[in-house]
């Protein structure tokens, strides 16, 4: 009789699918709910755009398709944690940085479901704090598709999100990034237009 070979089984990208079922602005009331997995495919679009702008304009060397990938995992640890609302998050020092511990321990968790020689070469998409000028453009990424999804919920007669939509706004607006300004100048108004206002050509 033949013995059974068992299968070393991973399951780092079936969590990670679970990213469609973790819910943001859970204290909101919204009138089109926004999950993490949605949120991450916008920040690593606009991410990937800002390094495209600051290359193009602004003499940057940047890798466009790095700050997509790390725009792409930025949230992955909200798989075990859950979207944590902001204000909740920085109550005090302390719980802020415990958070942060919680949340790498998560990623690691997360790197423990590939086989080792994998994970080593996802772990820079999961823990990239070192590299300072990918940090604040993500950051200014994940801050931008906050904004979006406000003025698209504002468009939708939901009021909820105006106060939101103007912290928002207005700390973009005093980035020092000239990529993020140069955003704000070309590509936000279009957010704010219906479909028929869009320019089809």
């Amino acid at each position: 009789m033949k013995k059974k070979v068992q299968l070393e089984q991973f399951d780092f990208f079936a969590f990670l699918s679970r990213m469609r079922y973790i819910s943001r602005w859970g204290l909101m009331r919204n009138t089109v709910p926004e999950n993490i997995q949605e949120h991450s495919l916008d920040v690593a679009v606009i991410a990937h755009a800002l390094v495209m702008i600051r290359n193009t304009f602004f003499n940057g060397c940047l890798d466009p398709s790095r700050a997509a990938m790390y725009g792409i995992f930025h949230d992955a640890s909200e798989i075990f944690t859950g979207d944590m609302p902001t204000p909740v998050k920085h109550f005090n020092p302390n719980f802020k940085r415990s958070f942060h511990q919680l949340e790498d321990k998560a990623r690691r968790k997360l790197l423990a479901m590939l086989p080792p020689e994998l994970a080593k070469e996802y772990e820079p998409l999961f823990f990239f704090e070192d590299q300072e000028e990918y940090v604040h453009l993500v950051k200014a990424a994940d801050r931008i598709a906050a904004l979006t999804k406000c003025i698209e919920e504002g468009k939708s007669g939901n009021h909820e999100f105006r106060r939101a939509e103007a912290e928002h706004f207005e700390q973009l607006s005093a980035s020092t990034l000239p990529e993020v300004c140069y955003f704000l100048e070309k590509f936000l108004p279009g957010y704010r237009l219906s479909l028929d206002e869009l320019n089809l050509g």
